[in-house]
């Protein structure tokens, strides 16, 4: 019997160290993990909105042709169809208002949103007219034209847009 008990305390003896650097591991990892939380968390607090904005600046910069325009402008090239060029349209320049064709299902916030990403020009006001295709005839047959839809943009005094180039 005393050969088996003195067996129990070492192997006890041996439990114990193992249990020990057991919770000597854990607190080092615990303490690694806590030290990279903190750095993350520093790392957000340092940077302000303006690196913000340069960090994506650059990486628009990095990207170059078709990629580039679709990360500045997004959908802004699909809702903007094409500015409309009539002499109603031209007269309405004078007033600093503009004149596009837009997407049937597109809306003002939307069209008040692409303005911006393509010209970078917020404007004040959006209006919206919404178009009948004309019923047309050639000979004895007869059709129809596409819905459409147009918009009336109003910009700042100071603010204007290079449409009518080479027009």
């Amino acid at each position: 019997m005393a050969i088996f008990s003195k067996k129990k305390k070492t192997d006890e003896k041996k439990e114990k160290q193992l249990e020990d650097k057991k919770v000597v591991e854990k607190k080092v990892i615990e303490k690694k993990v806590e030290k990279k939380a903190e750095e993350k968390v520093e790392e957000k607090t340092e940077k302000s909105m303006k690196d913000l904005y340069a960090e994506s600046e650059t990486k628009a910069k990095k990207v170059t042709g078709k990629k580039a325009e679709r990360i500045i402008t997004g959908n802004a090239y699909r809702v903007l169809v094409k500015p409309l060029v009539t002499e109603k349209a031209a007269n309405l320049g004078a007033q600093n208002q503009y004149v596009f064709v837009v997407e049937k299902s597109a809306n003002k916030v939307e069209i008040a949103k692409a303005i911006f990403q393509v010209y970078g020009v917020k404007p004040i006001s959006v209006n919206v007219v919404n178009n009948r295709g004309k019923v047309v005839r050639r000979g004895r047959q007869t059709g129809r034209r596409k819905n459409w839809k147009k918009a009336i943009i109003t910009l700042p005094k100071d603010k204007s847009i290079n449409i009518y180039e080479g027009v």
